[in-house]
């Protein structure tokens, strides 16, 4: 059943949902989300540091970065990037599609949540920046690499949020295929 800051994550996380359905994202706010889930905004804001971190917060990035520093040496950064997301992608559980759905559904059709997006995207670039540079890549070809990447998954994914197919992993893996079969 989780731990009591589990379950109330969970309560505000589903609370919210129900609010952008009903309200639209720009139209609810931290508080009625909190009221929604039972809890003061001040709990809202112990587990969620802004509203638009209930749609864009990304657990992946520590598992993306390991699977990255486990990938050959030899390989060229985007290779290396790719197979590494790739391999994350495959241990960790699936998540729930719709949900996954609907949260980047927001975010594709709101433009503020778009900007959101770019700051956790900067966080995992940075990420795969630091896991290419421990293994001997460049700074500017490990940053070209995690952009590319990054760019790749990010319009994968909100082009998928606004369709009824079920293949989440069918769109990840898409987008890392385009780059992994580039030509010189």
């Amino acid at each position: 059943m989780g731990t009591r800051s589990e379950r109330t994550r969970e309560r505000l996380l589903a609370a919210a949902m129900e609010l952008f359905a009903e309200r639209g994202y720009d139209a609810t706010s931290a508080g009625q989300i909190a009221a929604r889930a039972g809890v003061t905004e001040m709990t809202f804001f112990r587990h969620f540091p802004s509203k638009a971190s209930l749609l864009i917060e990304d657990p992946y990035d520590p598992v993306i970065g390991a699977a990255i520093r486990r990938q050959p040496a030899g390989l060229d950064p985007i290779t290396r990037t790719v197979r590494g997301v790739r391999a994350a992608w495959r241990e960790l559980p699936p998540p729930a599609v719709e949900e996954v759905r609907v949260r980047l559904r927001i975010v594709a059709q709101t433009p503020a949540l778009r900007a959101s997006m770019a700051g956790g995207t900067a966080a995992t670039e940075a990420v795969i920046v630091d896991a290419l540079t421990s293994g001997g890549v460049g700074q500017f070809e490990a940053k070209i690499a995690a952009g590319a990447v990054m760019g790749a998954l990010n319009t994968a994914l909100l082009e998928w949020s606004l369709t009824a197919d079920d293949d989440l992993g069918g769109a990840i893996d898409t987008a890392l295929d385009v780059l992994a079969d580039r030509r010189d």
